[in-house]
């Protein structure tokens, strides 16, 4: 039994290693250390499956991930392929199938059989919808059919896992004794708070987590440490809660690099713009530095139908602080699922908060890219500002051509004005 960062340990540079350094511009010995150390992430199960690998973390590019998932409400496989297929051709890094339809297993195979990049999932939804089928109540789940999904997906051939395993009475004591205004957001949370509750016992995810580390070891799966307890709205951002939960996350997190296993954290959420660098600086010291997977942020709360905007606000200024990976937002989130156009848009925002981030965090290839883009305007060359530009296609929607005519300022454009006089 092996993995990368025990490779890595070893002095042992994997291919994985080899072809995230040349995509981000590092050596390969760059690379290796940070997974031996467990500042890089590169989700990929021993299971051989062809894709583009993603190096998350230190000195990586900022990376976005989106989420698919049939539903009771909405059982489309094929529409689900289709959002897969928008997600990719518009560049995400990864996603995650967060499926709770009748079939999940057949939606996995379909999901495993389209990724291009790897794939994800929230093992407790599995878990959960399973209980809720054969004993009535997700709050009648055996813990060994949670292990089971656990191992199921893993051997399936998933590169990581959302596990919420940071989840203990002591965090949900807190929540209760010092109030919230949302209690829990996170549907894989509101299981296992309910399990917790109605059978008075410990979180079996925090209980048994050298179980969860085994398996995921054995497949060499990354752990993404979900976020069970993660604010709902602006008002409850760093509450004692998500505090508590946090310092949980840390001391979960060292166990797992200790243990040789790939290991991200999640976080919020909702953020207000001024709790952000907080909420990033405090991860990064409690979590060892480990990559950090945030799921937006909100920078408000009341722009529903635009969250995608309020999302990559957010997720810039948090990838500028410190956050590695950025789950997307689409147009869709808090009003329903997302339809193919909903995906698209989401990617499409949650990539230019990427690129914002990069350029903040001093990246060089986010930086020559910018400086193309502006020479390119300078000169009006159409085809190169096509080339610098994250989506080219909006090109046609505008009907730019080559000539004389500048699109923005018409006759009297403010580049040539300069010109004459700089003799440029």
């Amino acid at each position: 039994m092996t993995t990368q960062v025990l490779k890595a340990r070893r002095g042992i540079v994997t291919e994985e290693m080899e072809v995230v350094a040349e995509m981000e511009g590092k050596t390969p010995e760059y690379v290796r250390e940070r997974v031996a150390n467990g500042r890089i992430v590169i989700p990929r199960n021993n299971i051989k499956r062809e894709f583009r690998y993603c190096g998350i973390g230190e000195g990586m590019s900022v990376k976005v991930n989106a989420l698919f998932g049939t539903s009771t409400d909405r059982e489309d496989m094929e529409m689900e392929a289709r959002k897969l297929q928008i997600a990719q051709e518009e560049g995400c890094d990864s996603f995650m199938d967060l499926s709770t339809g009748r079939d999940i297993d057949g939606m996995r195979a379909q999901s495993l059989k389209l990724a291009k990049v790897a794939m994800g999932s929230t093992v407790i939804y599995q878990a959960g919808v399973d209980a809720i089928e054969k004993y009535g109540s997700v709050v009648e789940m055996k813990v060994e059919d949670i292990f089971d999904t656990i191992e199921k997906q893993a051997a399936a051939g998933l590169d990581f896992m959302a596990v919420h395993c940071a989840l203990n009475r002591e965090v949900l004591r807190i929540m209760q004794s010092t109030g919230r205004v949302t209690q829990v957001v996170s549907r894989g949370g509101s299981f296992l708070t309910g399990w917790m509750l109605h059978n008075d016992k410990e979180n079996p995810l925090f209980e048994h987590y050298d179980r969860v580390l085994e398996i995921l070891k054995a497949h060499d799966v990354t752990l993404s440490l979900g976020d069970a307890i993660r604010p709902g709205c602006g008002y409850d951002s760093l509450d004692p809660a998500q505090v508590q939960g946090m310092v949980i996350q840390g001391e979960l997190t060292r166990k797992a690099q200790e243990a040789g296993v790939q290991v991200m954290v999640e976080g919020p959420g909702h953020v207000p713009l001024h709790h952000v660098d907080a909420t990033m600086r405090l991860q990064k010291a409690l979590c060892n530095d480990a990559p950090y997977y945030i799921l937006g942020t909100l920078a408000t709360d009341v722009a529903p139908g635009y969250d995608h905007i309020t999302g990559a606000i957010g997720g810039a200024y948090a990838g500028a602080c410190g956050a590695d990976f950025l789950c997307y937002l689409t147009p869709a989130e808090h009003l329903g699922l997302p339809l193919e156009e909903d995906v698209r848009i989401g990617v499409r925002a949650t990539k230019i908060a990427a690129q914002i981030a990069d350029v903040a965090r001093g990246s060089r290839p986010a930086w020559e890219r910018e400086m193309k883009m502006a020479r390119a305007r300078v000169a009006r060359d159409v085809e190169a500002q096509k080339s610098a530009a994250l989506y080219p296609d909006v090109f046609h929607n505008y009907n730019l051509e080559h000539g004389e005519v500048c699109p923005g300022c018409g006759i009297d454009c403010a580049a040539d004005v300069a010109a004459k006089y700089f003799g440029l």
